[in-house]
């Protein structure tokens, strides 16, 4: 019999519990689709820098044990939780210390959520693609320059190391870990016991309408554009007419979005229809004609796709999921 896979799951006090639960549940359940001769596949163990109940942000306690020499993650998958509690690890500095001296020894090394701090603090992400919460995206990229933060993904992989997004896309991270080590059949057996998406349709961006239209610069020029444009969204606008606003030529106008924004101001437009039309869907507006039409898209059509290209689902698809 095989020995089983050890999962290392790491978290630290005020951590966000279903970003252990639930990676935790996800191997688990692989043992509900093997013969008994192959259980139990995985062996998960809770660990904390000092060991002994962990409480969560939610009150409740993990039990854990204490870091163990950093030789006994070898050939183990580290999964490090995120949550609220994730400042003050790194002002203790222990996990991150851990993770550098182990991570050579692991088979993975992973993140959710916002546990990404605490493996780039190690040092361990330099030059990686990168994904956490959309929220702290932002943040990632300002505290550690080199990372390659991609605010959009629910997971990336660069070499061994993983990294997924807010809390429950810390299980689908862990649901193609399942893939990896088990196979697609196996891992869409485990998927439709615990009712999720074996590929979920559409990224983290889906989850934020504030996300589409990041806010500019405040006082700049941009800024101007951005509050101008929310009041025009059901209006034919060109770039002509945004430079115009701006008292400056489309080349200037081009340069300020690039620098301010990261995209040229027809991108800004659309960013911030998609937004506009994402809080009409959220509200339960019911006709997709009148949100294409509130929101400059003009026809479904042009709305549909709008929202598979930038979000991965339908305009249908997100009122469903996101309506309040």
């Amino acid at each position: 019999m095989e020995a089983p896979h050890r999962v290392l799951l790491l978290v630290f006090p005020d951590f966000q519990l279903l970003d252990a639960t639930g990676p935790a549940d996800v191997f688990a359940s692989v043992d509900e689709h093997l013969p008994p001769s192959a259980r139990p596949a995985y062996r998960l163990e809770a660990l904390s820098l000092a060991g002994g109940l962990v409480r969560s942000s939610t009150g409740l306690e993990l039990a854990t044990r204490a870091l163990p020499e950093p030789a006994e993650a070898a050939g183990c998958t580290v999964l490090v939780a995120g949550g609220h509690g994730v400042q003050a690890a790194m002002q203790q500095g222990g996990i991150a210390s851990w993770l550098v001296q182990a991570a050579p020894f692991a088979a993975r090394c992973a993140s959710v959520c916002t546990g990404a701090f605490l493996v780039a603090q190690a040092g361990l992400l330099e030059g990686r693609p990168v994904v956490t919460h959309w929220r702290y995206a932002a943040l990632l990229q300002r505290l550690f320059p080199r990372l390659q933060v991609m605010p959009d993904a629910l997971f990336v992989r660069d070499d061994k190391f993983y990294s997924s997004a807010g809390v429950t896309a810390g299980m689908d991270l862990c649901l193609s870990l399942v893939e990896e080590d088990h196979g697609r059949a196996l891992s869409l057996r485990v998927a439709r016991g615990l009712v999720m998406y074996l590929r979920r349709p559409g990224g983290q961006r889906q989850f934020s309408a504030e996300l589409l239209a990041e806010q500019a610069p405040v006082g700049g020029p941009v800024a101007q554009l951005v509050d101008w444009l929310r009041q025009r969204l059901a209006q034919a606008v060109d770039v002509e007419a945004m430079a115009a606003y701006l008292a400056m030529s489309s080349r200037t106008l081009h340069r300020h979005c690039q620098a301010e924004m990261g995209m040229t101001p027809a991108r800004l437009l659309l960013q911030l229809r998609l937004e506009r039309a994402s809080q009409l869907l959220e509200s339960g507006e019911p006709s997709l004609k009148r949100v294409a039409q509130h929101t400059g898209f003009g026809s479904e059509y042009n709305l549909r796709r709008a929202f598979v290209q930038a979000l991965g689902v339908t305009p249908g698809e997100y009122r469903q999921r996101f309506c309040r």
